[in-house]
């Protein structure tokens, strides 16, 4: 649900040390075994389904989560939020109908992805009167479903001063004029739970239970109750200093969405990364590592300015990569569309449908692909300790997972080279958050140039990649600035990608390592939201020297700015 409520970071000077040789720290134990979570929010249902085939399967990644499937009020894809608003349980939402959502569970579950549904319980709809599936409505009258005297009466808001001091107002009261489910009514009970029992007969393996904080946590374990099997459950309760209402108190019925973390991370990665040494539930995190899903951001908090976005360019993978080396709760990696207005819905047409995803033409940012190779680190290091730390005093941070995995961050403005104690076996590895492979010697030492914004990552049983290439393109345009979006082997650059140097008058110039890869996809663009994308097909270079000049690829080019 929205964050309507700005909550104050708690301010926290932790310690930290330089060059610290060995940090023997147990890890924590994760909230379950589900895995990293992709989180693919407003995707259609077809779009998820190729995901989890080409991407999310072969990255290991454990479950998909998939934005509300039941018909909501319309908007006509304006914005984002109509689709918190449900109309009624049919599956027929702005994503596609209910044969499509099949389809893409059985797809996902098929690539060994497990898919959990975002489940709006608590509340129906505060305006409209129409579904995306043609369904009339009112703000109390929901024919075939529910009636006045299935709300809370009499009706009442939630004020700013409740959430200090009224709990039962919290959880009875309407959250902003949205009509309040009546949660400890048997009857609503039942059909809440006969709507999730629907999700799980179709492989549905989970929920995340939007403004769990706004149900009573009693009301919350009857619907439990009455669900078949034993799904995973999550739950929205965001963390508020002395609220009425904490997360700590929804665990008994499942585990929690850590929204202080993600707090926290934004300010070490604007600050300085050395003092992550000592980071855990000791820093005010809400609930304990066994209790708590974590994120960088989602959809509320990429739109309060609480967190790091994808807008936050390499700092924001950055914070990821280390979300998903370190060891605290249940990783979940987001992945949505580019916005300038805050309340702008997906990229739509036919009357607010959501289109499918296209990962080069900018209006997507498919981070999911952007760390997959980390999430291959985290399925490899599972279970083992945080040892080997090392800071600079600043910004470049390295430790290891015990003897499975080994990781660098570099949050400076400059390429940072040192010898490092991995606690790897000797050998040669993959650089798993980026190109090229690391000697580990037998004394479990390398030496590693970790680039200006980047890391190095590697883990026992990755496959060296020798055969390094690389591919370097020259463009040709009046543009006074370029960046070029790319991708290698289905991961693509953070939009609007890296900038290119001006080599000469007219042209741009980059160079890509590509590892093992044989070829590159690329578009262009001018920074500005000007693209050069092929017409929607991309430009596919391969290794050696590229030129693109009016829309065609010269392979095997010679210098257009001379030697």
């Amino acid at each position: 649900m929205r964050l309507y409520k700005a909550i104050a970071a708690t301010a926290l000077a932790a310690a930290s040390g330089i060059a610290v040789p060995v940090l023997n720290r147990a890890p924590a134990h994760a909230a379950s075994d589900v895995g990293v979570i992709a989180n693919l929010w407003n995707w259609n249902w077809n779009s998820v389904a190729r995901e989890c085939t080409e991407v999310l399967g072969p990255a290991g990644y454990g479950a998909v989560q998939v934005s509300p499937p039941q018909d909501s009020m319309t908007k006509g894809g304006t914005v984002w939020w109509d689709i918190y608003q449900p109309a009624r349980y049919e599956l027929t939402s702005k994503f596609g109908d209910e044969a499509a959502f099949r389809r893409m569970v059985d797809t996902c579950r098929g690539a060994g992805v497990k898919v959990q549904v975002d489940t709006v319980i608590n509340h129906m709809t505060g305006q409209g009167a129409t579904s995306y599936g043609g369904y009339g409505f009112s703000k109390y009258d929901y024919p075939g479903l529910y009636s006045s005297q299935d709300f809370h009466q009499p009706t009442c808001q939630i004020n700013q001063g409740d959430y200090r001091n009224d709990a039962w107002r919290v959880q009875n009261c309407e959250l902003v004029s949205l009509s309040d489910l009546n949660t400890g009514s048997e009857y609503v009970r039942g059909k809440i739970a006969g709507y999730m029992n629907k999700l799980t007969s179709l492989g549905v393996s989970g929920f995340r239970i939007d403004a769990a904080k706004h149900i009573n946590p009693g009301d919350l374990s009857a619907i439990k109750a009455r669900l078949v099997g034993s799904p995973y459950i999550h739950q929205e309760v965001i963390q508020g200093d002395q609220e009425a209402v904490q997360p700590s108190q929804y665990t008994g019925v499942g585990d929690v969405d850590e929204f202080v973390y993600g707090r926290k991370l934004r300010e070490q990665f604007t600050g300085q990364i050395k003092n992550l040494r000592t980071f855990g539930e000791s820093w005010g995190l809400s609930v304990p590592s066994d209790k708590a899903v974590v994120f960088v951001d989602n959809h509320d908090t990429e739109r309060g300015g609480s967190t790091l976005t994808y807008k936050s360019g390499d700092t924001y993978r950055l914070a990821n990569l280390f979300m998903l080396a370190w060891p605290f709760g249940t990783p979940q990696v987001y992945a949505s569309y580019t916005w300038n207005n805050s309340e702008a819905g997906p990229p739509s047409a036919g009357g607010g449908y959501a289109t499918d995803v296209n990962c080069s033409n900018g209006q997507w940012t498919c981070f999911d692909r952007q760390v997959s190779g980390m999430v291959g680190f985290y399925n490899a290091v599972k279970g083992a300790g945080v040892a080997n730390w090392t800071d600079n005093g600043n910004n470049l941070i390295a430790f290891s997972r015990g003897d499975k995995g080994w990781v660098a961050i570099n949050n400076e403005g400059g390429a940072v080279t040192q010898t490092f104690t991995t606690g790897l076996p000797a050998g040669t590895y993959p650089n798993v958050a980026g190109t090229g492979t690391v000697t580990v010697d037998s004394s479990g030492r390398a030496t590693v140039t970790v680039p200006a914004k980047s890391a190095v990552a590697l883990h026992t049983g990755s496959t060296p990649q020798p055969n390094d290439k690389q591919a370097t393109v020259y463009y040709k345009t009046s543009w006074a600035t370029a960046n070029i979006h790319y991708g290698i082997n289905g991961t693509w650059t953070t939009v609007p990608g890296v900038p290119m140097e001006t080599p000469c008058t007219g042209w741009k110039k980059k160079t890509i390592a590509l590892a093992n890869a044989t070829s590159l996809k690329a578009a262009f663009n001018n920074g500005s939201g000007t693209w050069d994308n092929n017409n929607g097909n991309d430009y596919t270079l391969s290794p050696g020297t590229s030129s693109v000049k009016d829309g065609i690829v010269t392979a095997n080019a010679t210098n257009p700015c001379g030697s």
